[in-house]
């Protein structure tokens, strides 16, 4: 249906007057509040209504800045009262929330947590003492990244280890089942994903391989301990990135780079669609068996399955 252009009028088609700071979020709902018959107030005004990013601090009667885009997707005028955001001084969470939050959401999808229908229902069922904005807000700053919190550790040691385990898991698992569960993971993710994305959206960073200079190379003598400080600082922010983008957990992460041979872009690729984005399948545990082989008709034949190229990167990922 086209936009109402009544959208932002009150019963009685006075325009609406909304006040919102200067910046970037006033440059994106101006459009779409005049669109809708509404007014921008310069100053803040008696009976404008006063619009606040969620997150920012906010005072008594402030309205959250997706009122306006919630009534345009809906097209239609919703009620003020369910925008309402919390002011400065709102009551704490109790430890009984936080838990009520997370037994409330567990087995919700990635979208719907996301978005907005899921916390106003929570909101009506009185679940929490705090508006469906608080919840919401609570939940995706601050118990969400709990859950997928990667091990605190500046020690190489430990990171040797989180491998070791899931290489004994990666070499127990029959390659036919190899990508099941990412593929599965794949299919909801991609209804967040932007309808131009391609593939090569899919980079995080100017570098082929998660871990620089270590798992493709062997280092010739001691290393600082401040360059394999930063080394292992760099892992834990990309498995971070990559649990927090496709919603899985360390673990998973750190099963495919495996199956990957550390790279970074074929491993962001792998865990958003259960393929390899060159078109060469993944690593299972056959092909790490055949590849140790002293047999030049196997290597050929490993070589026809995944490029030179990628076996060559096998052989040295698998040395480091």
């Amino acid at each position: 249906a086209a936009r109402s252009r009544s959208l932002f009028l009150w019963d009685d088609g006075r325009p609406m007057r909304f006040y919102l700071r200067p910046g970037l979020a006033k440059l994106r709902l101006a459009p779409l509040v005049l669109a809708g018959g509404g007014r921008l107030c310069r100053v803040q005004e008696p009976g404008a209504v006063l619009l606040v990013q969620p997150g920012e601090a906010a005072p008594d009667g402030a309205v959250s800045t997706e009122y306006v885009t919630e009534c345009v997707e809906r097209n239609q005028r919703l009620p003020l009262e369910s925008f309402l955001l919390a002011a400065r001084g709102r009551l704490a969470f109790t430890e009984a929330e936080d838990a009520a939050l997370l037994q409330a959401v567990r087995g919700q999808g990635t979208v719907r947590v996301s978005g907005r229908a899921l916390w106003i229902e929570l909101e009506r069922s009185g679940l929490t003492r705090h508006s469906w904005q608080a919840m919401r807000d609570r939940y995706l700053r601050h118990l969400r990244p709990r859950l997928w919190e990667p091990p605190q550790t500046e020690d190489p040691t430990q990171i040797k280890g989180l491998f070791a385990a899931a290489n004994r898991e990666f070499e127990s698992t029959e390659s036919e089942s190899d990508s099941s569960d990412v593929a599965e993971l794949s299919t909801q993710d991609e209804v967040e994903r932007s309808p131009g994305e391609t593939a090569s959206d899919l980079k995080t960073g100017p570098k082929d391989s998660a871990f620089p200079d270590v798992p493709l190379q062997r280092q010739e003598g001691p290393k600082s301990t401040c360059s394999s400080s930063n080394v292992v600082g760099e892992v834990v922010k990309t498995m971070e990135h990559f649990m927090e983008k496709f919603a899985v957990d360390l673990f998973t992460v750190t099963q495919a780079f495996l199956k990957n041979s550390g790279d970074m872009e074929a491993t962001s690729y792998f865990l958003q669609t259960g393929q390899r984005l060159d078109g060469y399948p993944v690593w299972s545990r056959e092909d790490d068996l055949e590849l140790q082989k002293d047999d030049e008709h196997v290597r050929n034949k490993l070589i026809a399955k995944f490029g030179a190229e990628n076996v060559a990167k096998r052989i040295l990922f698998r040395e480091s």
